[in-house]
């Protein structure tokens, strides 16, 4: 176990209790501080607001109202969540954290920028979520028709977005980005040093060793929120060409939950629809799959990837965005550019098993290099780092002040020499 400074952080996070990827870092952060007796208060919305603390672990629950709306199936905004100021105030102070780590423009987010703003904490920030790509691609499906005026005002979206989001991420004092793009496009245009941001995976607890399934067509599934950004409607057009490709039987699964499920489920009668699954339930349900299928292009990383490749999976994903970091085309999974070549490149797959078995043993050697443990060690390396450059900062603010305070008071009169 490597051997870390105890400094005392506080986690203001976007998700905690749903089933995303911001939760799962949530949760596996508050797991790797209790192990190792780490100070960490960790902030975020729910349905109750309260204060627990259990060994080294504070968490403060804030409810949000009837105010409150979905962005997503698992994720929502409330306007009047700043009426909990005052009482996250005071649990922050009496925290006193060195370090506030924000995890995105949420209103939880928010709450905890000018809180560290205020009260003068170095804050650092991470990037989670593409926010611009998601609002132009659902601009797009409202416009309902493509076209050069639709394209415009998508692209139009998209740029506007990003600025403000870019706005919001200039507030923290370093930036923490999860694919090598990510980091490039914040610190060129947020002027703040960006570094990227590993993740992990539980491969004790996501193994092919829960497999239960010896028999039945061959399993293709999918993990993860049904919304437009994450290009979910292609598995409707997969499953409609293996029904028509010579391929063994085959079902499609998909676990998880958004405003997608009901269209697909009527373009895809024969699929089973499973809804969000955690814990060792979804581990079962990766484990029992026999090609795990991605098709989002505006993944900023893809945990679900990472977590079916422990599972032992052959996965096949989009050759851009955060797979791409850690996807070896042709050893640990298969990467695909667009829509067409991922159709035909699972086709392929399916047929061919002795590839599938090849890809499987290659995700989960890989992905037994991936732990949360030497994540977490790094991302305590930049809150180190972070809270060192703002002492000297204040150090350097501090000489001129004191050199001031040494020169004679003119202020009452007296000869100027």
């Amino acid at each position: 176990m490597t051997s870390i400074p105890t400094l005392r952080v506080a986690l203001f996070t976007d998700s905690y209790a749903e089933a995303n990827g911001v939760a799962r870092l949530s949760r596996a952060l508050e797991t790797y501080s209790r192990d190792r007796a780490l100070p960490l208060l960790c902030v975020h919305g729910g349905t109750a607001t309260s204060v627990t603390e259990r060994g080294s672990i504070s968490r403060l629950e804030l409810r949000r109202s009837r105010a409150a709306f979905q962005l997503e199936s698992d994720l929502s905004f409330d306007p009047l969540l700043w009426r909990h100021y005052s009482r996250a105030k005071r649990t922050l102070e009496r925290f006193a954290p060195d370090i506030i780590h924000i995890t995105g423009p949420s209103d939880v987010g928010q709450i905890g920028a000018l809180l560290g703003h205020r009260l003068s904490i170095p804050m650092v920030g991470s990037w989670h979520t593409n926010l611009h790509q998601y609002a132009a691609l659902r601009v797009s499906k409202w416009l309902g028709k493509s076209g050069p005026a639709s394209h415009a005002i998508s692209t139009a979206i998209e740029r506007h977005v990003l600025s403000a989001a870019l706005l919001f991420y200039r507030i923290p004092r370093v930036l923490l980005a999860p694919n090598p793009a990510l980091v490039d496009l914040l610190a060129q245009r947020t002027a703040r040093p960006a570094h990227l941001m590993p993740h992990g995976v539980d491969t004790q607890a996501f193994t092919p060793a829960k497999r239960t399934r010896t028999d039945g067509p061959l399993r293709i599934g999918f993990v993860g929120r049904l919304s437009a950004e994450k290009n979910v409607r292609l598995l409707a057009r997969l499953d409609r060409v293996l029904k028509h490709a010579g391929v063994p039987p085959c079902q499609v699964v998909v676990i998880g939950h958004g405003q997608e499920r009901r269209q697909l489920e009527e373009g895809m009668p024969t699929a089973a629809f499973c809804g969000v699954l955690t814990g060792d339930a979804l581990a079962r349900a990766y484990a029992d799959l026999d090609l795990f299928v991605f098709p989002s292009e505006s993944e900023t990383f893809g945990l679900a990837v990472l977590e079916a490749m422990a599972s032992g999976l052959a996965v096949l994903a989009m050759a851009q965005g955060g797979p791409t970091a850690f996807v070896e085309h042709g050893v640990s999974g298969w990467l695909a550019y667009g829509d067409d070549e991922f159709i035909d490149a699972a086709v392929r797959l399916v047929h061919d098993a002795a590839l599938r078995q090849a890809l499987g043993h290659g995700a989960r050697t890989r992905a037994l290099a991936l732990s949360w443990e030497a994540a977490f060690d790094r991302i305590h390396e930049v809150y180190v780092a972070t809270l060192r450059q703002a002492r000297v900062s204040e150090q350097s603010l501090a000489a001129p002040l004191a050199a001031e305070s040494t020169r004679p008071d003119r202020s009452l009169g007296g000869p100027v020499m």
